[in-house]
């Protein structure tokens, strides 16, 4: 397992698990600075659905992916392109899945392979896809934001079922120009929840956390040691 410094953990959160920290400044939603200032055209986020299909598979062992569904993102949200068999659900996350005043919400480029495990697909998944479907509907990041918050308030989306996990394994993503897609993780998805309930943080330990309270969240994110084809992470260290 990695060592980190508690600066550089703060640091890389934010692009690994597509939240914004920001060194624990937040900025106003309207007025983010950074490159990526409004959405791009549509097409910049598309991609050629078997070119998707297999990045989504990328992101855990074949063992795994192999059998999961796969869902591609259209032009009016998420879609199923493969049915599943073994209740793993695999997609290619795109940036709004950040928070709003992350400064890369709107970067076209990023791609985060992702696969769930049952109780994530069922309880975690929808999240992504309800923000996904805000946004191709046009509202603004705010907007966005506050329909979240609402559908949360009011258990339109569900409550996290306990095991949801989710594998991030893949050599082939991209999280931004700082950190690329930086080191094969596993995250751990629970009701909002003290980080230290982990030991997350702590000095020796490898776990890393978010306390993600737009969200009604915390992600307990581990770094492990191979990606998905079982090749070593010769950045680890």
């Amino acid at each position: 397992m990695m060592k980190r410094n508690a600066p550089k953990i703060v640091a890389l959160l934010g692009s690994v698990l597509f939240v914004a920290l920001a060194g624990g400044c937040h900025l106003d939603a309207q007025d983010s600075k950074g490159p990526y200032q409004n959405m791009a055209p549509l097409d910049q986020y598309l991609m050629d659905r078997n070119e998707e299909i297999a990045l989504a598979r990328s992101a855990a062992p074949t063992s795994l992916s192999q059998d999961a569904e796969v869902l591609v993102l259209g032009r009016h949200g998420y879609e199923v392109a493969v049915k599943g068999k073994n209740g793993f659900a695999c997609i290619v996350e795109r940036s709004w899945t950040a928070g709003i005043d992350e400064p890369d919400f709107w970067d076209p480029k990023r791609r985060g392979p992702i696969c769930f495990n049952a109780p994530a697909a069922r309880t975690y998944m929808p999240l992504t896809i309800k923000k996904t479907e805000l946004v191709l509907a046009g509202r603004s990041k705010t907007q966005m934001s506050e329909a979240i918050e609402e559908a949360l308030n009011k258990k339109e989306l569900p409550t996290l079922e306990p095991g949801a996990m989710s594998y991030m394994l893949s050599k082939q993503g991209y999280l931004n120009e700082r950190v690329g897609h930086w080191h094969p993780h596993l995250m751990f998805f629970v009701p909002l929840v003290q980080p230290e309930a982990w030991g997350a943080g702590l000095a020796g330990s490898p776990v890393l956390a978010n306390e993600d309270k737009q969200d009604h969240l915390t992600i307990f994110l581990i770094p492990v040691s191979e990606w998905s084809d079982g090749t070593p992470d010769a950045d680890a260290h």
